[in-house]
């Protein structure tokens, strides 16, 4: 068998990086870890081509090539997912897919026209994929009954990938998550009780990585790296003298939830293994919204204290916050931008509100008829109107947004508060020799011009630069590649407002419209 595995294409959004990249002559950010697990999965025999269509597109022989196509995908690639379906069909191929957004959302797909949908963990469902297959089935829906062992899944293909188009490389530790958000999807994906990959098993992944020659960002892209505390601390404990061994190689980042701050031992052993950096949900820092979305875990202790208690630590945070939260009081995105410049984060991932589907939020919202099945264009990543009625008006929720995003991606604002978030950090890092490739050296003068000479951010951009030199010379490296990543916010934010803008504008003609057509038929109904 012939098969083409597609990684359709990531629209911009705020994790694309799309500005920095393109300064950095780098295609994307992160390689599809789902698909490349998935080919090492497929039998030995089988001949395997992989095209992440973020890095290049496939060619008119590679289709003419393939006997069977193979596509994941997430909800943000929709649009381009579709396409290929319909593509595959047209060109007379069987085509298979899965991942997150046809797992949650299957009827797409076969509206789309996919002859195989290989949904929920591949561990379990390959299997049966393949068997149907061999029993010559034209199409199929399989889906598993349970969750797999992971301390089984299959060391990723990462020879598939062009490695020097990435800004950093994916590898996973563990699925599911303890807690219960009612936004959020991953526990209907993953289950609520994490399973880990063995210590072993991950050292054999990096290994695999360090040989392949690759020396930038690792992203452990677990959605919550410390969902099992007890197997996170076992793992960081064996990766602490690997990582010493060989000086410190990668650089790590990952997800966790705030409850970090809750374990000295736990944020020590993640500087100690070699982590800089950490995403964390924060959602909003009114105490109300978050009882209100069943996020206990970020109201245990001050959400102030345990952010400057992490930063301290020596990891810088990225953080999620949404705006439109029922029972939400006005002024929320005032109320969110303060808190990010009083804990002095750097990337906070700013988004509407959306039900996802099949989560507690959107079950509850459909019971209400509140539900707006209309998934848009731009669904799930800041350009996208809420899809549910919110509590209080939909323009003013999205004017709160537009200018807190706005105002957080100012060149200025984003400077200081990067310098702030760096000058915090108190903890030793363990000392490692940076790589700096082609792709760093290129980024440089061009990041020294935009900000130290172009703006009016040049004095403060060298002085700045020349402080964290002097003071904290170990975190330079980190610290101009959070400058960096802000020209790719810069740009991105012309986006949003644009876009949120004219979404907001039909919406309002819509408007409108409806009620002139109410008003002409109550006068009908009265002459």
């Amino acid at each position: 068998m012939k098969a083409l595995l597609l990684w359709p294409i990531m629209p911009n959004s705020f994790w694309s990086y799309q500005e920095t990249l393109d300064l950095a002559g780098l295609r994307a950010t992160n390689p599809p870890l789902g698909l490349i697990t998935i080919a090492a999965m497929l039998p030995n025999d089988w001949e395997i081509r992989l095209v992440d269509r973020n890095v290049r597109l496939e060619t008119d022989d590679e289709w003419a090539w393939c006997d069977i196509v193979i596509i994941s995908a997430m909800i943000i690639q929709k649009k381009d997912f579709w396409e290929l379906i319909q593509k595959g069909v047209a060109l007379g191929k069987k085509v298979a897919v899965g991942g997150p957004f046809p797992t949650s959302v299957p009827e797409f797909a076969l509206e789309a026209g996919a002859h195989y949908l290989i949904l929920d963990e591949g561990e379990c469902t390959i299997p049966i994929f393949l068997a149907a297959l061999a029993k010559g089935e034209e199409r199929g829906i399989f889906r598993a009954t349970e969750k797999p062992d992971v301390t089984h899944t299959p060391i990723p293909r990462f020879d598939l990938l062009d490695l020097d188009a990435y800004l950093a490389i994916t590898v996973q530790f563990s699925r599911g998550c303890p807690f219960q958000c009612e936004f959020c999807d991953i526990i209907n994906l993953f289950g609520r009780k994490p399973r880990t990959k063995t210590p072993e098993q991950m050292l054999a992944e990096l290994e695999v990585l360090y040989q392949m020659g690759w020396r930038r960002l690792i992203f452990i892209v677990d959605d919550n790296f410390i969902g099992n505390k007890r197997n996170a601390k076992v793992f960081l404990r064996a990766l602490i003298p690997w990582m010493q061994e060989r000086n410190y190689p990668f650089i790590l980042l990952t997800e966790a939830s705030l409850n970090l701050a809750e374990d000295d031992e736990l944020i020590e052993l993640m500087v100690q293994a070699g982590f800089t950096m950490v995403f964390m949900g924060i959602e909003t820092p009114d105490v109300e919204s978050l009882v209100g979305i069943h996020k206990e875990q970020n109201t245990r202790q001050s959400l102030m204290d345990s952010c400057h208690k992490i930063t301290r630590a020596g990891l810088q945070i990225m953080s999620g916050f949404i705006i439109g939260f029922d029972g939400e009081k006005p002024g929320a995105g005032r109320r969110i931008q303060q808190f990010i410049e009083d804990t002095g984060i750097p990337q906070a991932h700013l988004s509407l509100l959306q039900a996802l589907h099949n989560t507690a939020m959107w079950s509850r919202l459909k019971q209400e008829g509140r539900l707006l099945e209309d998934l848009g264009n731009y669904f799930t990543f800041q350009k996208s109107l809420i899809n549910f009625i919110p509590t209080r008006p939909i323009e003013e929720i999205v004017r709160e947004y537009i200018d807190a995003f706005w105002n957080l991606y100012e060149p200025m604002p984003y400077l200081k508060r990067t310098f702030r978030h760096f000058k915090m950090m108190e903890g030793k890092r363990p000392q490692s020799k940076r790589h700096l490739g082609w792709h760093e050296l290129r980024l440089f003068p061009i990041i020294c011009w935009r900000q130290g000479i172009l703006r009016s951010t040049r004095f403060r951009f060298w002085w700045q630069l020349l402080a964290i030199a002097l003071q904290k010379p170990n975190l330079l490296y980190d610290y101009f590649v959070a400058l960096s990543v802000g020209e790719h916010f810069f740009t991105f934010r012309h986006e949003v407002k644009a876009q949120l803008e004219a979404q907001l504008e039909a919406l309002q003609q819509q408007q409108v419209k409806q009620k002139k057509e109410e008003i002409g038929y109550q006068l009908q109904s009265v002459s």
